[in-house]
């Protein structure tokens, strides 16, 4: 298997969607487990988009574990850098409202820094991953547990080693962390690593209480975009001098699952095949394809099942008035 253009660290777990949208935690009386965690949904929708990419983290020694690993060797997506440890995969429960949005509503009975991923050994990172990669996509979540922080800042050292440039998205989940300001801080740190920064609204809001990417581009100059997903409202976005917003399609959704991370494979597609945007009309286009992307993920259930080829979202994108 040759070296993959985009390498994505950080978590790969099961997301157990509640069967009964729109009760409440305790309410629920079956769930349905769906392979998820943000880094593996963008791997997985950069191969059915045509782009080669990796999977950089760590499972149990667990049935799940395997499964998921199984999963991403079925997608083709590289899985060199996957470590194992004794601790179990990340399972975590997903509660949902009759509109399919939904709300990460804890681990069952274990801690969250229970899990297998949060043991991602710096060590281990495969350095040769990162030589021949254009990019490297990073979360926030493993940020929450020291060892794998440590893996992440290596992963970072590594990227810039070998002139890998750097997209984070910010994906806050409260659940993960014990200290929602510990967690503003920590994360406030990474930021200035990337080259493009991903985020929805409520995470501009909670790290600069505001809404305006041409202001967070002030708050990281050596950013060279930045865009911010707000659901139905679709993005706004800032790539240095260019900037815009771009409306969001209208779908049938059933499960908001992954959407973002769809949204990220897209954008980082047509990074890799058409380049960094220099006028508008490039950057229009290519937020507009990204949404398609994450819209197209909506009308199925599951982040990685629901996602779309590359001709899916031709097929979609043609069909526009």
């Amino acid at each position: 298997m040759s070296n993959p253009q985009v390498l994505c660290l950080g978590e790969i777990l099961l997301d157990c969607l509640a069967d009964q949208p729109g009760r409440t935690l305790e309410a629920v009386t079956s769930w349905t487990p769906y392979p998820g965690g943000a880094p593996a949904n963008v791997a997985c929708a950069l191969v059915k988009l045509g782009i080669s990419a990796g999977f950089i983290g760590c499972v149990g020694d667990d049935a799940p574990g395997r499964q998921l690993t199984e999963l991403l060797q079925q997608t083709t997506v590289n899985t060199q850098g996957i470590q194992t440890d004794p601790a179990p995969t990340r399972q975590v429960y997903v509660t949902r409202t009759i509109e399919g949005d939904r709300t990460f509503a804890g681990f069952g009975q274990y801690d969250t820094a229970a899990f297998a991923d949060t043991q991602l050994q710096a060590g281990h990172l495969p350095e040769n991953l990162f030589t021949n990669a254009d990019f490297l996509i990073l979360g926030t979540l493993e940020l929450a547990y020291p060892q794998s922080a440590a893996a992440v800042r290596q992963s970072i050292h590594l990227a810039q080693q070998h002139q890998v440039q750097i997209l984070i998205d910010v994906n806050w989940r409260p659940v993960f962390w014990a200290d929602p300001e510990e967690a503003r801080q920590i994360i406030l740190q990474l930021l200035p690593h990337a080259n493009y920064l991903k985020l929805a609204e409520e995470e501009a809001l909670w790290l600069w209480n505001t809404t305006d990417p041409k202001a967070m581009v002030k708050q990281l100059p050596t950013v060279q975009g930045i865009m911010m997903t707000a659901g139905a409202k679709g993005c706004t976005y800032s790539f240095q001098d260019i900037d815009g917003t771009c409306p969001s399609f209208t779908v049938e959704v059933q499960d908001t699952t992954g959407a973002g991370d769809a949204f990220v494979a897209g954008f980082i597609h047509q990074l890799i095949t058409q380049g960094h945007p220099t006028d508008v009309q490039t950057a229009q286009a290519m937020m507009t394809y990204a949404n398609a992307v994450g819209a197209l993920t909506t009308t199925k259930a599951g982040a990685i099942a629901a996602q779309p080829t590359a001709d899916e979202v031709a097929t979609f994108l043609q069909a526009q008035p």
